[in-house]
């Protein structure tokens, strides 16, 4: 199972609370950890989390620093937690624009996990789906190839991807139901599931109701036939769908 989550809310959450825009982001840093665990637990096989768009350059430049900074303290303090756990760590979009610094953590973090044979962890900085699908057309001489899942292939090379299976669940808080330019391609046929909670608030128990409710669905991928509603093969122990 393939569950992405477009992580927000953090803005103002800290808004609400009289604080900078700057506390919402760790705020929801402790989120991330929080929901990486739980999903790691219920048997989630890929966990993609919508960190940093393209449009994000255009917030004040206070603010992307400080993102930026929470992005290289997460990388040093969890690459020893994904190891414990058997989880890789994938960081998926452009790398052209990322500083140094971060773009060395990034490298040795990938390397570090790339024997992991747990859950895939695939973060989003610096992601624009259109982007990601017009260098595939590019890359095609803009004669757009008609085979899926050769273009899917071409798709994860220029998102820096591990190659993984479509996205079944896209999970989004803070209230809004839109897609936000991510993941166009891979969530053609995703379940959605919005909740009004900000990123921060975010915690297992929303989580575990998020795949209760997947579970529930009928997904026929445009097929008439009426087929069984989906159900989670959780490990041994977990509650969902029960």
């Amino acid at each position: 199972m393939h569950v992405a989550i477009i992580m927000d809310g953090n803005g103002r959450w800290a808004t609400q609370r009289g604080l900078p825009r700057t506390a919402g982001h760790r705020a929801g840093a402790q989120a991330v950890d929080r929901v990486v665990t739980a999903a790691a637990r219920q048997g989630v096989d890929v966990l993609t989390l919508y960190a940093f768009s393209q449009a994000n350059w255009q917030r004040p430049r206070g603010e992307v620093r400080a993102l930026f900074g929470l992005f290289r303290r997460y990388l040093k303090e969890q690459t020893s937690r994904c190891l414990e756990q058997s989880i890789r760590l994938n960081i998926i979009g452009r790398r052209d624009r990322l500083e140094s610094r971060l773009l060395a953590l990034i490298q040795a973090s990938e390397q570090a996990t790339a024997h992991c044979t747990g859950m895939i962890l695939r973060i989003a900085i610096d992601y624009s789906a259109q982007w990601s699908l017009m260098q595939v057309c590019r890359s095609f001489g803009l004669l757009v190839s008609t085979d899926h899942e050769r273009f899917a292939r071409q798709l994860a090379v220029v998102d820096n991807s591990i190659p993984v299976g479509a996205v079944d669940l896209l999970i989004r808080t803070g209230g809004e139901q839109r897609m936000s330019d991510f993941l166009l391609w891979e969530c053609a046929y995703a379940e959605l599931h919005f909740v009004a909670r900000a990123w921060p608030d975010f915690d297992e128990e929303d989580f575990q109701a998020a795949l209760a409710e997947f579970s529930r669905r009928d997904r026929r991928f445009g097929c008439i036939e009426t087929t069984e509603p989906v159900r989670l093969q959780m490990q041994q122990g977990a509650g969902i769908g029960r």
